[in-house]
């Protein structure tokens, strides 16, 4: 039986054998999930201690490259705890003066497992690359992604450039380390997510709602 506990330990002190070994008992889409949110503290944990500078930065690659691991193991699960809900074309990206991409690739994987088709424009992207591609592709829905404090700022100017673009109907979600239900509700986004099965999970419902 997997120990979520255990698992968000071994994540945090970046044990690959022992979540890897705490994946290989998952059995269900709910275990996979409550897995993902133990991965996720872990994540987190890897994250302050860097702050902390316990952590450095070869300590976050490989915090990246286990999470992308963990992942592609609860793919299957994931995807399959979905459903055959209404999916679509969406944008990811890594908003301007932001160079991570770890948490937004994980993100990207849970959302093409759940069967969307994802427009990754990388890192560093400016509002007007976004918008452009969204008009260009009649996008609809918009993940942005950021870790740097000031990455809330470029959020804020991605979100303001679509009300001033005049497509108020575009919805758009935030996330990342310093994203919170206040910055959000700051920054004008329609939604925020502290894990990547939230941000699935928006999504999910917005292409229901979207389609109707």
């Amino acid at each position: 039986m997997i120990d979520f506990e255990k698992l968000a330990a071994a994540m945090g002190d970046l044990d690959e054998d022992a979540v890897r070994e705490q994946l290989e008992a998952v059995e269900t889409a709910e275990e996979a999930g409550k897995a993902m949110e133990a991965c996720q503290i872990g994540m987190n944990t890897v994250g302050k201690l860097f702050e902390e500078e316990e952590y450095f930065v070869g300590d976050l690659i490989f915090a990246g490259e286990i999470m992308t691991d963990a992942v592609e193991v609860l793919k299957p699960f994931l995807a399959s705890g979905e459903g055959s809900g209404v999916k679509s074309k969406m944008i990811i990206c890594t908003v301007k003066d932001d160079l991570h991409d770890i948490g937004k690739n994980i993100v990207r994987s849970m959302l093409e497992a759940a069967g969307f088709d994802v427009l990754d424009l990388g890192i560093d992207v400016a509002p007007e690359k976004i918008i452009e591609t969204a008009k260009a592709e009649n996008i609809r829905i918009v993940a942005l992604s950021g870790v740097l404090t000031l990455a809330l700022d470029s959020m804020k100017k991605t979100v303001a450039a679509f009300k001033e673009a005049g497509m108020d109907d575009v919805k758009i979600i935030i996330g990342g380390c310093p994203v919170t239900e206040d910055a959000a509700r700051t920054i004008g986004a329609d939604e925020w997510a502290y894990s990547p099965q939230k941000t699935v999970k928006v999504c999910t419902d917005w292409a229901s709602e979207l389609s109707a």
